[in-house]
């Protein structure tokens, strides 16, 4: 499938919708939960506070997710995850054309990037409790 190239505004929407699809996802909030929380508050919910849903995201970071989560994981043991295992990425990524291509791969860098600085944070929070529990 060849996707039409984005303009300089889509490309921004983009990186702002994933972003708050996954700060949302992190937190469970979703639209439902938004509206019901407005409800409880009595407040009139705003557009713009209305958390991204998965039908929200641009074809294009749909399929960069769904590539994500297929490709597989590098893990060791002592520093936990690594990062994404890219040796299939050329057969996943041919049927883009060069433009967005570099958009599909410049998603799928910026998923490893958050999935490697949450493991690392975790595995931090891991190390400080294991010290405070020996401390004491």
């Amino acid at each position: 499938m060849i996707l039409p190239i984005f303009e300089e505004t889509q490309v921004d929407l983009l990186w702002k919708r994933l972003n708050s699809y996954f700060n949302n996802a992190e937190v469970k909030m979703t639209a439902d939960k938004y509206f019901e929380i407005c409800e409880q508050l009595g407040r009139t919910p705003k557009q713009e506070d209305i958390p991204v849903d998965w039908n929200d995201l641009p074809n294009i970071a749909q399929e960069a997710v769904n590539c994500f989560n297929v490709l597989g994981d590098r893990i060791q043991g002592d520093v936990g995850y690594l990062g994404k295992d890219y040796t299939a990425l050329p057969v996943l990524a041919e049927q883009y054309d060069p433009e967005t291509k570099v958009l599909f791969i410049e998603i799928l860098s910026w998923l490893d990037s958050r999935a490697i600085k949450k493991s690392a944070e975790k595995m931090k929070q891991e190390h400080d409790k294991l010290k405070r529990k020996n401390r004491g």
